[in-house]
């Protein structure tokens, strides 16, 4: 595999503010995070993020309701394990640092930095920085530090320990993705020997427990009061590596067997093993921009960093690199991040749609208390499966989640043939949450006709709240009843009396098919297009001397019942359902909906400009879908949203992916027939990435001339494949060697 510019260092980002550097720059691996703090300076008791690993708080109403949120969900900022003091032998703090170069390397998850450090008196030396997070072995980070004098050639004293958190002042905000102080943990450490600490902590109120360890790599060194001699002028080194227990361990760990790593070499081996395969299953190459280029595969690299590998955990909107919006899990990750994964790492997509089966229970306990009879809510946001949204207009209203997870259970399905999953998880999640529409929607009679509507909701734009028969809602829940035909379909074919044991026979499957067939979905004769909602075209647009870029994003400026009032979008809505369901409406109808819905759409949120960029493609405007693109993809190395010192916009990370998939390349996969379509822009001279359909990895190339696609590894595969509209015959590549 040729692998091209796979190396982010400072030069490629547009922000040296250190609270941004921490994030870009962050280490993980799906069971916990690093940020780059820097070493010296970094503040010891923030940086490290455990998936899952969090404190509740009850939340607080000036006057609170039946059904509402009772507990804030918060992900803990645990203490840096990159933090170390470094003195002269005469007592000199080297307290000053200034962060030279970085250089993170994508192809071996290895991040390199170099820092100048100073004390009060003026001496100084250099300090470099190489450390690495496991990948197959999750429980591990290592770190090297090596010295070399600067003005300054004497004796160093370097010490290193876990530090117990000291009291925080919360910083109040009225900024709804900052997360919030939810108490501090109880923690303990020990140095069980000079050469290993021992740190556990346990949260007051969910009673969950991590043990860790920090140990020395470096032969006959130790953690504390380490003496170096920089006299010679060369570089002294010191390894160290930390083991960060699952969540849920109590203090019995034997930290003997525990420390497996016999070398930051063996690390770095370790996780170079684990990157290699990701880009072998998913390399892209845009060709005509080498920014473009890095952007695209750091995007890719921190998907893969942050997603949950255990079943147990998701993706938190931020992944792991900050803790904004407190670690939660939204509607994100089925509809921007999980199709990366569906599409390339089939076994990382069933574990993420594993921990929405393992919340089930909570979802049926939250439909009753909203007042639904059967079936399942999934939370809007949450962390272990309980609504943690304070908010309900903007959260738990937004019901199409349930929708959004049977749609993303269904293309799971449909690309791997898992009928073990749809048995074990899938089948019964799609059912439930079927049960719920069935019995929170509402038949409405108008003449000789009926229909079946859902009121009092609020769709994917969360400036337009409690609608009757938002679009994209509708759309979503009418797919979720289809879907259980087809999957019980799929179901009688291999196992003719399996569905008794989910208690549906033909009645019931009749019943959810009359149910789709009569789903209302808004339409304006008007204007030709499909409507937002109800009651979304005849409201006045939203002012234009209030939408000067100061006045963004809407929600900070703005009363929410200010916004309510006005047709205006914080992202893409109905458009997300057209992007979704190619097959409903022809391109001009698309052109017609796009050119409405963009002129009153802000884009506030982050997962808005990938849809119009894929949309754009798709309806033969190519310009402005590298537009849209670029945004999309350099989001978070240009600051665009002004707040990644929070965490990465992951859901846009998964939106660039997408773009150049679904948009570029015009990928989809309807009724067992992969089809690509060429809209690359001329700023684009070529695109090649890689996905896995089934067993079988395939390799797609466009030019401004060309589409190929060929199988570089595993069988040809039994799904029809359309280029541009034409049915073609699949050949594996000659020139690729597994």
């Amino acid at each position: 595999m040729i692998l091209r510019d796979y190396h982010l260092t400072l030069r490629d980002v547009s922000d040296q503010q250190p609270e941004y550097l921490e994030t870009v720059f962050s280490l993980a691996n799906g069971h916990f995070g690093v940020r780059a703090n820097d070493p010296i300076s970094g503040n010891p008791i923030t940086g490290t993020l455990i998936n899952g690993f969090y404190e509740t708080a009850p939340i607080t109403y000036g006057e609170g309701g039946v059904g509402y949120a009772q507990k804030h969900q918060t992900i803990l900022n645990l203490p840096d394990l990159r933090h170390l003091n470094v003195a002269t032998n005469t007592g000199h703090r080297f307290s000053e640092s200034t962060r030279t170069a970085v250089d993170l390397d994508l192809t071996t998850g290895t991040l390199d930095e170099e820092y100048e450090l100073k004390t009060q008196q003026g001496e100084t030396i250099q300090m470099a920085v190489k450390s690495v997070i496991g990948q197959n072995q999750v429980n591990f980070w290592g770190v090297s530090y090596s010295f070399v004098a600067g003005n300054y050639a004497g004796g160093l004293l370097v010490s290193k320990a876990i530090a117990v958190p000291a009291e925080a002042e919360a910083i109040p905000s009225a900024d709804p993705r900052k997360t919030r102080m939810a108490g501090l943990p109880i923690c303990e450490t020990e140095f069980i020997n000079q050469r290993l600490q021992r740190y556990h902590v346990k949260t007051r109120t969910t009673k969950q427990a991590v043990t860790a360890f920090l140990g020395m790599l470096t032969p006959n060194a130790k953690l504390l009061q380490q003496p170096l001699d920089l006299g010679d002028r060369q570089a002294h080194t010191l390894e160290y590596e930390a083991y960060v227990g699952e969540v849920g361990e109590q203090n019995t760990i034997d930290p003997a067997a525990q420390f497996m790593i016999s070398s930051l070499s063996a690390l770095i081996a370790d996780s170079r093993d684990f990157w290699q395969g990701v880009w072998h299953r998913s390399e892209v190459t845009v060709g005509g921009n080498d920014e473009l280029n890095l952007a695209i595969h750091y995007n890719i690299f921190q998907l893969n960093q942050a997603a949950g590998r255990d079943g147990r955990t998701n993706i938190a909107a931020k992944g792991l690199s900050g803790s904004g919006y407190e670690g939660h899990y939204f509607w994100d990750t089925e509809m921007y991040m999980l199709p990366y994964f569906t599409y390339t790492n089939q076994p990382m997509a069933r574990q993420l749609l594993y921990y929405r089966y393992q919340t089930l229970p909570k979802a049926r306990a939250r439909a009753r208390e909203m007042g639904v009879t059967k079936g399942a809510l999934f939370a809007w946001r949450t962390i272990n499966g309980e609504e943690a949204s304070a908010y309900f207009p903007a959260g738990t209203a937004q019901y199409h989640i349930d929708a959004d997870i049977a749609y993303a259970v269904g293309k799971y399905y449909e690309i791997t043939r898992d009928l073990d999953f749809i048995l074990q998880c899938g089948f019964e999640m799609v059912l439930e949450t079927a049960r719920f529409w069935e019995n929170f929607g509402a038949w409405h009679q108008i003449g000789a006709s009926s229909r079946f509507e859902f009121h009092t909701v609020t769709g994917p734009d969360e400036y337009t709240a409690l609608v009757n028969n938002n679009y994209y809602t509708n759309r979503l829940a009418k797919h979720n009843f289809e879907l259980i035909g087809y999957l019980a379909n799929e179901i009688r074919q291999r196992y003719p009396n399996k569905l008794a044991d989910f208690g549906i026979g033909p009645a019931d499957l009749e019943k959810f098919q009359k149910l789709a067939d009569h789903v209302y979905l808004p339409y304006s004769a008007d204007l030709q297009i499909n409507e937002q909602d109800d009651s979304f075209l005849s409201k006045p647009r939203w002012p234009a001397d209030k939408s000067t870029p100061e006045n963004f994003p809407l929600l900070l400026h703005y009363h929410p019942l200010t916004i309510y009032r006005y047709q205006v979008a914080k992202q893409a809505d109905t458009l997300l359902a057209d992007y979704l369901f190619p097959e409903d409406l022809s391109v001009d109808q698309l052109k017609r909906e796009y050119d409405y819905y963009e002129g009153v759409t802000t884009h506030d949120s982050s997962l808005s400009r990938s849809i119009f960029s894929i949309l754009a493609a798709r309806m033969g405007d190519p310009e402005k879908a590298y537009k849209y693109f670029m945004d999309t993809a350099r989001m978070d190395l240009v600051n665009l949203q002004k707040n990644t010192a929070d965490g990465l916009h992951l859901a846009n990370l998964g939106g660039s992916w997408l773009a150049l998939v679904a948009g570029f390349s015009g990928f989809y996969v309807q009724d067992e027939v992969v089809h690509f379509a060429n809209h690359l822009p001329k700023e684009i001279s070529r695109l090649t990435y890689r996905m896995k359909i089934a067993a079988s990895v395939l390799e797609i190339d466009l030019s401004a001339d060309k589409t190929s696609v060929s199988v570089i590894s595993g069988p040809i595969p039994t799904y029809g494949v359309s280029v541009n509209g034409e049915r073609i015959s699949l050949v594996k590549s000659s020139s690729y060697e597994e």
